[in-house]
């Protein structure tokens, strides 16, 4: 196993996420409580009780559970950065396959469209929170961002290991 020289972890810690969370976990509960513990609809044209059962089971419990799971590991190994977006994806980059790269300041909302996983072909976003990240254009022309809280340190770790490899080849 190559020796790791870079390692972090980020998870959703934004005020305003879990704003949403306790918003939609209210409301399942809510529903859930009312439609099917108390028996008395909810609302004026109430669903049936399998919907509000699975609105429940997916805003109520699901919700706040895959947004305590969800995490941002990025990994620099002395042969590829290793990218797992639990639970969503997992990508790793052999750093032979990376052309360069860049430490620098990126609009997530202007240039990917928000947070988390983000783009499709040429272009394509991993991050959690923050302006901040590494950027990787790849020997094919396709570029990876990677949001990072130490995005200097991700590049340093990144030169460190293709100095490396060089030097061994």
């Amino acid at each position: 196993m190559a020796q790791i020289s870079f390692h972090e972890e980020q998870r959703l810690r934004q005020w305003w996420v879990w704003l949403l969370v306790v918003i939609g976990v209210g409301l399942g509960w809510w529903g859930f409580i009312q439609q099917i513990v108390l028996d008395q609809p909810w609302g004026t044209n109430p669903g049936p009780e399998w919907a509000i059962v699975l609105t429940w089971l997916l805003t109520g419990i699901g919700l706040p559970l895959f947004v305590i799971y969800v995490k941002l590991d990025v990994t620099v190994s002395g042969e590829s950065v290793d990218i797992n977006f639990r639970p969503l994806t997992r990508r790793v980059i052999p750093v032979d396959q990376i052309a360069h790269f860049r430490a620098r300041t990126y609009s997530p909302l202007g240039e990917y469209g928000g947070w988390g996983l983000r783009g499709l072909g040429h272009n394509r976003a991993y991050n959690i929170s923050g302006n901040q990240g590494v950027e990787l254009v790849l020997m094919d022309g396709r570029i990876v961002l990677i949001g990072s809280r130490r995005a200097e340190e991700l590049a340093e770790a990144i030169e460190s290991v293709r100095n490396a490899r060089l030097k061994s080849t």
